[in-house]
């Protein structure tokens, strides 16, 4: 039996709660902790892709994680000039604080390898190419 009576639904639901999990896997079980992990670092990156980058990617998340990565989202002005790792950090830092603590480090590990793992290769390819270079460590 369908839990929303949309099987849309349905599939968006069990996809994000699979990637909160495997969020869970480095930021710890919390899930409300791995929900603030995946919006604080998808918010970062998000803002610091060119407009057309972002939508590229955002086609590629599940429809639930792509409704959170636009909450808010003004495409004036983007990309931010974010041009090192501390300026991610402190951005990822940012959006984490209206949640428990979390290093913004760690958050950024797992969401990394989350898209990683889940987003073509392409893709991830072109996000990698905008990020400035002691970023791309941060994927596997």
């Amino acid at each position: 039996m369908s839990a929303t009576g949309l099987e849309v639904f349905d599939k968006t639901l069990q996809t994000t709660n699979s990637w909160l999990n495997e969020i869970g896997e480095t930021v710890g079980p919390d899930k409300q902790n791995s929900y603030h992990a995946l919006r604080a670092v998808l918010f970062a990156l998000r803002d610091r892709l060119p407009p057309e980058e972002s939508a590229h990617l955002a086609s590629q998340l599940p429809t639930l994680v792509r409704g959170i990565y636009y909450d808010g989202y003004e495409p004036a002005g983007k990309p931010e000039k974010i041009r090192s790792e501390s300026e991610f950090l402190e951005k990822v830092s940012e959006h984490l604080k209206s949640s428990d603590p979390i290093d913004p480090d760690r958050a950024t590990r797992a969401v990394f390898k989350l898209l990683d793992t889940h987003i073509s290769d392409g893709e991830m390819g072109d996000v990698k190419q905008s990020l400035p270079e002691e970023l791309k460590g941060y994927f596997h």
